[in-house]
């Protein structure tokens, strides 16, 4: 691919709508890595979360990949594209001649010729990853790359928020089972 804008106006809006419009976090994440593998043409889209005690990214949700791929092993944030944590976006333009992947072998064989991954941050902190999987190699222009980052951004904001109204139920259910009833 070459260096031409893939990403319009028009699919960013569609991707926020449909990132406000689902019902809870799963079916956010899972519209957001579906409609991103359509919409850019790719092999797929994986959104992971950051798992600090384990220094692991963990599958949130994924599409387009083989299963084969998904249950490769343990992503390490140690081994795996680490300026991640940098708050950067890593581009990794050929998975078999890099030393920035954990698992070039297993992207070679998936047919995955370019990754780019993006960090998912909240409140100045890595919550996550999203990881877009090209089957051709990117040469992604600055304007997409602003927009995935944009994507990236409001998907942290998502997943807080969803995190935020699950406690916020979690404590009036308590409230209503202690108290009977519910104040508005």
């Amino acid at each position: 691919m070459g260096e031409e804008n893939k990403i319009s106006i028009e699919i960013f809006k569609i991707v926020k709508r449909a990132m406000g419009q689902s019902s809870g976090l799963d079916d956010m994440a899972n519209n957001l890595v579906q409609f991103l593998t359509a919409a850019l043409e790719i092999k797929g889209v994986t959104l992971f979360v950051s798992n600090p005690e384990e220094m692991e990214l963990e599958i949130m949700t994924s599409f387009g990949l083989s299963d084969e791929y998904l249950l490769k092993g343990a992503i390490s944030s140690k081994k795996s594209i680490v300026n991640l944590y940098k708050h950067k976006p890593v581009l990794v333009k050929n998975t078999s001649d890099t030393d920035m992947l954990q698992y070039p072998e297993a992207a070679v064989k998936e047919g995955i010729q370019s990754i780019i991954s993006l960090p998912v941050v909240f409140s100045g902190k890595v919550i996550g990853a999203l990881r877009l999987y090209c089957k051709e190699v990117w040469d992604i222009s600055d304007h997409d790359l602003e927009s995935l980052m944009l994507f990236a951004d409001q998907v942290g904001m998502a997943m807080m928020y969803a995190r935020l109204l699950n406690a916020f139920e979690t404590i009036r259910q308590t409230v209503m089972n202690v108290h009977g009833v519910w104040v508005e």
